[in-house]
């Protein structure tokens, strides 16, 4: 298999992947080769001068982890050399870049597997399997929260597309996937109130937003780039029958005040922390599609449908006003 991107997110792929049956042999490279060679080294892998090489040298099937930018076009480098690929998430930043992928990747028949690791955690999958056996009843409300920490840097957040594109696509994708139902309007805010060097960007370091799903459930959406407790990611779903909630443990990064609440306890320090488990999960499944010729456990249709809501967000806190999915994907318009 190949790597390409070993920073955090990449680094953690590859020690996952070198402790998976079926993986015999890795090859990594990044834009900074030397960080290439030097990681190479220190694991005990091979390093390639670029995505290119990598993929004339020969290997089975890619893992694209590097920054978003990237993303698209070595989707199409694996299209094209009819490779299965694992892409972390977000695919693109645009519509039209999206199904230009898609088309491509459609036209190759290749499998395409999008790192939305919740759909592979514990408690996401619990709550996926208690709303699909009805035991909520009717749904009403479901409640997503990604409260980050640390901050990402500038740098990074000058490429990311933005808190709805970059740090809220995984709920909007977690919604879909737990409930079952598409979410159809975006009613979304945002502000600076931590971190000024957002505004340089035309981002946010703090958004709420109200989803309306098809059926007519109700969600509530929150996020933050910076908590003081640690990395906090919840998901409450609320119906008729049962009420029920991922994400909040003896970890969780949020202080009651109530007396005699207990206190907190070490929070999650970082995304890696809170989903290492699923993220290793992702990656088997993706490895057991690939040598026994399996589907996508998550398709570049469903990246398609979260940037979609994350694209309706961006237009909402622009425009101060609820936008319809069928606005963005050009199959309807605001009324008025």
């Amino acid at each position: 298999m190949g790597v390409i991107g070993v920073g955090r997110i990449g680094l953690f792929h590859v020690r996952t992947l070198q402790a998976l049956e079926g993986v015999s042999a890795l090859t990594v490279v990044d834009a900074d080769a030397a960080r290439a060679h030097r990681l190479a080294g220190e694991l005990g892998v091979a390093a390639a001068k670029s995505p290119q090489a990598l993929v004339d040298a020969g290997v089975d099937a890619l893992v694209i982890a590097t920054a978003t930018p990237g993303h698209a076009p070595l989707l199409r480098l694996a299209a094209s050399a009819g490779l299965p690929v694992f892409c972390e998430k977000p695919v693109a930043l645009d519509l039209a870049t999206m199904d230009g992928v898609l088309g491509e990747v459609e036209l190759a028949g290749i499998l395409v597997q999008i790192g939305f690791q919740r759909r592979f955690d514990a408690g996401y999958r619990a709550a996926h399997d208690a709303v699909a056996s009805g035991a909520l009843g009717n749904l009403l409300v479901v409640r997503a929260a990604t409260h980050d920490t640390p901050p990402p840097t500038e740098e990074f957040v000058a490429r990311s597309g933005g808190i709805f594109r970059d740090l809220h696509i995984h709920d909007f994708d977690a919604v879909r996937y737990v409930t079952g139902r598409e979410i159809v309007e975006v009613y979304a805010d945002g502000a600076v109130r931590e971190l000024g060097w957002f505004e340089r960007h035309g981002d946010v370091d703090v958004a709420v937003a109200v989803l309306r799903l098809s059926g007519g459930a109700l969600g509530i959406l929150s996020g933050t780039r910076w908590d003081p407790l640690g990395y906090d990611v919840r998901l409450e779903v609320f119906g008729s029958a049962d009420s029920i909630a991922v994400g909040v443990d003896e970890r969780t990064p949020l202080r009651s005040v109530e007396p005699g609440a207990p206190p907190v306890g070490a929070g999650y320090a970082d995304f890696i922390d809170r989903f290492g488990p699923a993220y290793r999960s992702e990656l088997a499944a993706f490895v057991a599609a690939v040598r026994e010729g399996g589907t996508s456990a998550c398709t570049l249709d469903e990246a398609r449908a979260a940037l979609v809501v994350a694209l309706a967000a961006d237009r909402s806190r622009s425009e101060r006003r609820p936008v319809s999915i069928d606005e963005v994907t050009g199959t309807g318009a605001p009324e008025g």
